[in-house]
């Protein structure tokens, strides 16, 4: 079974490292490619094309000429532990990650990254933005799927054939990301979980920020329970969620929740 999931706007490059294992990421030669295109863009040019702040334009026109090989700990850090939004907020692996965890997580997460591609979540990486929706023209065509084509289903369907467990896919990932994966050339069912919470009026619906949030939780409550079946996910009660068989239909299984547990705050778009 391995897991797919999307990576963060937000970074944290000066927490204290949960563990001190990395590994290097594997299509490096890729990112190096995509480098190359932003790095000369103007900070302008950067913030027209990803529409952010002439601030934010600024930062990232930094990190894109900062951006170098080989990658160490010094000027890098480990994917899961540099991402810093709401998925990886609710999955806590600081707090709730042992050695062992992070090693079992190795074998079945993913992360899927615009200038990464596939990520295992000891990679390496160096502080970046580019969001797998930039239409970024490139050598392979206009935008970001474009440019990865068929290389991250092809290095998702390689993990796949060597993760523990069912050989399944478990979409925990965004829209925008798992649009960059051809499930047809996976070789593997794709098992799409779906999260409602209850609205005033009684009717159930995905609000996003909570839906980041469980999808991170169940990420790290897979990991760490060695879950490898489609049928030991509905075992999942995290956040006060509960397995709905009524809602569910085959790789999709549907949680819901009657009321949240937190209010969403005034700036959940950080994942």
């Amino acid at each position: 079974m391995l897991i797919v999931v999307s990576p963060a706007k937000s970074l944290d490059y000066e927490s204290p490292l949960a563990t001190k294992k990395y590994t290097e990421a594997t299509m490096l030669d890729c990112s190096a490619e995509l480098i190359k295109i932003m790095a000369v863009k103007t900070p302008d040019q950067i913030g027209s094309l990803m529409s952010i702040s002439p601030q934010l334009a600024a930062l990232n026109h930094g990190r894109f000429q900062d951006w170098e090989r080989p990658f160490t700990r010094k000027n890098a850090r480990a994917a899961i532990l540099a991402f810093n939004g709401d998925v990886y907020d609710a999955m806590n692996v600081r707090a709730a990650f042992s050695e062992r965890d992070f090693t079992h997580a190795q074998k079945t997460l993913r992360i899927l990254s615009g200038l990464y591609g596939v990520l295992r979540p000891l990679d390496l990486i160096m502080p970046y933005r580019l969001e797998m929706g930039t239409r970024l023209a490139n050598p392979r065509g206009k935008d970001l799927y474009a440019y990865w084509g068929d290389q991250i289903t092809e290095r998702l369907r390689d993990d796949l054939s060597a993760s523990p467990g069912a050989h399944v896919l478990v979409n925990l990932a965004s829209a925008e990301y798992f649009g960059s994966v051809r499930p047809a050339k996976l070789d593997a069912p794709v098992v799409t979980p779906i999260f409602l919470d209850a609205s005033p009026s009684g009717d159930y619906r995905i609000v996003s920020f909570f839906a980041k949030r469980a999808r991170g939780a169940l990420a790290a409550w897979i990991i760490c329970n060695r879950v490898h079946t489609v049928r030991g996910l509905n075992a999942f009660g995290g956040l006060g969620y509960t397995f709905d068989p009524t809602r569910s239909r085959p790789y999709q299984p549907v949680f819901i929740r009657a009321s949240a547990a937190e209010p969403i705050p005034a700036d959940s778009s950080n994942s």
